[in-house]
């Protein structure tokens, strides 16, 4: 599976180039009291070196370029006219207060990391990084999330093998980012549980969609829903039957190039209708060279700088297959990405294909 948001940022450190800045600073703060005639003062722009360093440096840097500095202004070809007695006991209080600064960035920073770590670990928990191979079933898979910072939005997927076949799932919940990274973790453990007890896809569409409803109703919030489609590879690996609950149908990519499967349209999970029913499964032939497409909307609804949206079934219709739907899910986030430059939606892209679908 190839991941996505952005990692989650750390404190890390900083390239060799910013690290030098406070030692050039100083340099060129040499070269210019140098070269300048000297009723031209710049002795007090060295108080800015400390702060600076303060920021890319702990405690002992902080105060090794501080002492630098302040020895500098001591010596006698370096020290302007107006820097009094007073103004070098300045210099040197901006040079303590630099260095506890350090001290405090340098401890906020190991707080944030690991919280930042926890985080990472905790999403990660959530959607896991999907095999190349559920049972018979090859996968490719990809992930991206709108909010910067987060491994995890309001998009899903998943493949899981059980007794009644391969069982695959993407789905799209309401809101995106970590305020929807609950509902997305109650669906995904749903959805594990009913592939193994339910005979049929309807059967797994009734369980999520009461999860929803019973979240929804704990929770206070009337709007907690989620469009989802359901796959299943029977054992055999010659069809796959697709079940939509308001999700967009995945597209199939054969010799004849891409189609969307014709799907009975279905609600969404979640509505608290009365009375749920799961819209028929269709069942579509698999050929070994067929690969199928699932995605969300936030491939798309993506949108160029014209604000036209993403064709993506017509541009798959151009291509030639893939070696692998792990290369698919990459040729098509690669052509996302320079048609629409930067996707505002999360992104989640599953391809499937029966045994021996994929070379290499």
């Amino acid at each position: 599976m190839d991941r996505g948001a952005q990692e989650l940022p750390g404190a890390g450190e900083p390239p060799a180039w910013v690290r030098l800045l406070p030692w050039l600073t100083m340099v060129l703060l040499v070269i210019v009291q140098l070269t300048t005639p000297r009723s031209v003062q710049l002795g007090f722009a060295f108080a800015v070196v400390p702060p600076l360093t303060s920021l890319l440096y702990g405690m002992l840097g902080t105060a090794l370029v501080a002492c630098t500095m302040f020895a500098l202004l001591l010596m006698p070809t370096i020290r302007a006219d107006d820097v009094t007695y007073g103004d070098l006991l300045a210099f040197v209080l901006i040079g303590v207060v630099s260095v506890v600064l350090a001290g405090l960035r340098v401890r906020r920073d190991a707080q944030l990391v690991s919280v930042r770590t926890v985080a990472e670990a905790a999403q990660l928990a959530v959607l896991p990084p999907m095999p190349e191979r559920v049972g018979p079933v090859r996968c490719g898979a990809l992930y991206r999330a709108a909010e910067r910072g987060t491994l995890v939005g309001g998009d899903l997927y998943d493949v899981q093998d059980g007794p009644f076949g391969v069982r695959a799932i993407v789905a799209d919940v309401k809101g995106h980012g970590l305020a929807a990274v609950g509902t997305v973790s109650a669906l995904l453990g749903t959805f594990r549980e009913a592939v193994l007890d339910e005979p049929e896809l309807a059967g797994i569409a009734g369980r999520l969609d009461r999860r929803l409803v019973v979240d929804s109703a704990g929770r206070g919030d009337t709007e907690v829903f989620a469009t989802a489609v359901l796959m299943e590879f029977p054992p055999g690996g010659t069809v796959v039957r697709v079940l939509s609950c308001g999700h967009p149908a995945p597209l199939l990519m054969d010799g004849g190039g891409a189609r969307e499967v014709e799907l009975t349209p279905g609600a969404p999970l979640g509505l608290g209708l009365v009375e749920f029913r799961a819209p028929e499964a269709v069942t579509v032939p698999m050929r070994p060279t067929d690969v199928l497409l699932a995605h969300t909307d936030g491939v798309t609804e993506a949108r160029d700088a014209t604000g036209a949206f993403y064709p993506l079934a017509a541009r798959l219709a151009t291509w030639t297959r893939p070696a692998s739907p792990v290369e698919l899910v990459r040729a098509v986030w690669r052509d996302l990405s320079a048609y629409a430059g930067e996707v505002a939606d999360d992104v989640a892209l599953l391809a499937l294909s029966t045994p021996d679908g994929a070379r290499g």
